[in-house]
């Protein structure tokens, strides 16, 4: 008897798990479908739902949907107000003259301006700096200058080598009464943020703030994936620095991985466009401080307070170039830098080239590479030869058969981690900045991408990018097509998971 009922309680225990299971896939099924997504998204979405019981519930909850904590989502929408007021207040500052301009660029910049708010402003100066001694040296240099405020925003702080120059000077200006601040992600620069470098600079006066603040507790109620992965230096308001240069000193970052060192860029801007980097540092900084936006009577009285403090002001014309800033990432429009990717591709007319370490494209971009190549545009993609993640690297090359047998040329950069993310069109304009070609900087990063719309910088862009090509070597399709059995089969399914990396 006591055996019957034991195993009728088995039985009904495993009817219940198994109910709980079914319900639990069918309920998350709806829901992924109901929220119309891309469909590759959706697709590898129920493909991790469906084929893990319970633990592809349990990774859909925490990483499936863009959830931002409710802290962050009310500040955003405090701020919201603050940071309209001071876009419209950019409008009909350095016009730019289109009539200067290729066909092509004045329809982008519509777009830019439409889905972001930020204009073109003209009037800038851009340095193009492509060694990473060269980029924290003219950093260092220019904050041992610095009059009133140091603002420094990046996804990884790692400290060592020309890190430590750059901290130095930062303790030095802080000691002559120079407001310093510096914002860093939460994952991405843990071991600084938790170091005793980052204690020394607190105690010295400099302003440390942690960007989208990660730990277990926190993945209960916001999605812990989305990180800010902004690199952004405003020196007193009137210099800044953006690219894909992560606060590290390449001679000591991830040695061990096996990729070499990072390649990466950077830009030291002047002119009016210095103002629209400021303010996108300051409105970052306030979403993920407690501080208080200061009260006065009316909002423009706010504003004018808020960029005293913070050296957010009109600036001088220094050169002749346009500069469009878009930052980008989860908040009010999230398809934002995608789109304006895929209008950036269709616009090409000759040639087309573009460097990112992760490619990770969506069927969408997919298809206007492999149609740009197909009306006669001449589209190279130069990719690092090796990753320090398998599965993009692996995801990567499942689009490579499809893309060459469309005219694209892959080219595998060998002298290192091909970390710069650029894109030049006909030689005419250019974009530059921290997005990757993958889904993740697409829908979960917060990034900071400049249009920039000038011939002559195009040119200095595509030059290092054929710096690059000399040291890659092409994909060749027939050797391409005699790898390993075991190589396609991780790579079609890295393929299916492509849209969640």
């Amino acid at each position: 008897m006591a055996e019957q009922s034991a195993h009728w309680i088995f039985s009904v225990y495993t009817v219940l798990v198994l109910l709980a299971d079914l319900t639990i896939r069918i309920g998350l099924s709806v829901r992924v479908i109901m929220r119309k997504r891309p469909y590759g998204i959706t697709f590898a979405w129920l493909f991790v739902i469906l084929l893990f019981p319970f633990a592809g519930a349990i990774v859909y909850l925490f990483f499936g949907e863009n959830r931002i904590s409710d802290k962050r989502a009310a500040r955003t929408r405090e701020s919201q107000d603050h940071y309209q007021y001071w876009l419209n207040s950019l409008k009909g500052r350095s016009p730019v003259k289109w009539d200067e301009k290729a066909d092509s660029c004045l329809p982008l910049h519509n777009q830019a301006e439409k889905l972001i708010g930020i204009p073109a402003l003209d009037g800038n100066h851009l340095q193009l700096i492509d060694t990473p001694d060269e980029i924290l040296q003219a950093i260092a240099d220019d904050i041992g200058r610095a009059r009133s405020t140091c603002h420094l925003q990046f996804y990884i702080w790692q400290e060592g080598g020309k890190v430590t120059e750059i901290e130095n000077a930062l303790l030095r200006a802080a000691a002559r009464g120079v407001t310093c601040r510096i914002l860093v992600d939460s994952i991405g620069s843990r071991d600084f943020i938790r170091g005793a470098r980052a204690r020394t600079l607190s105690a010295a006066g400099i302003k440390i703030q942690e960007s989208l603040p990660a730990g277990i507790i926190k993945t209960l109620f916001a999605r812990i994936d989305i990180r800010n992965h902004r690199k952004i230096v405003v020196i007193d308001g009137e210099i800044a620095y953006t690219g894909s240069q992560n606060m590290v000193d390449p001679k000591y970052f991830k040695q061990k991985s096996g990729v070499g060192q990072w390649v990466d860029v950077m830009v030291r801007v002047t002119g009016p466009v210095v103002e629209s980097l400021a303010g996108t540092f300051v409105s970052d900084w306030y979403l993920e401080s407690d501080q208080q936006y200061p009260s006065r009577v009316d909002i423009g009285a706010t504003i004018e307070d808020i960029t005293l403090r913070t050296d957010v002001h009109q600036i001088d014309r220094f050169g002749d170039t346009a500069v469009q800033l878009v930052p980008s990432g989860p908040g009010l429009v999230p398809d934002a830098i995608h789109s304006l990717l895929l209008t950036t591709i269709y616009s090409a007319r000759d040639e087309l080239v573009l460097t990112t370490p992760y490619f990770v494209p969506d069927e969408s971009l997919l298809t206007a590479l492999k149609a740009a190549s197909q009306r006669g545009v001449h589209v190279t993609v130069i990719l690092p030869e090796k990753n320090d993640s398998k599965l993009v690297h692996y995801a990567s090359q499942a689009h490579f058969l499809e893309l060459v047998k469309s005219g694209v040329r892959i080219m595998r950069f060998k002298g290192g981690l091909l970390h710069s993310k650029t894109i030049t069109v006909d030689r005419e304009f250019s974009l530059f900045g921290s997005v990757n070609l993958d889904m993740r900087s697409f829908w979960l990063n917060f990034e900071a991408t400049l249009f920039i719309y000038d011939r002559t910088f195009a040119g200095k862009i595509r030059t290092l990018q054929a710096q690059y090509e000399d040291d890659a070597e092409e994909v060749d399709v027939h050797l391409f097509e005699l790898r390993p059995k075991i190589n396609r089969f991780m790579e079609n399914l890295a393929l299916l998971l492509g849209p969640l990396l």
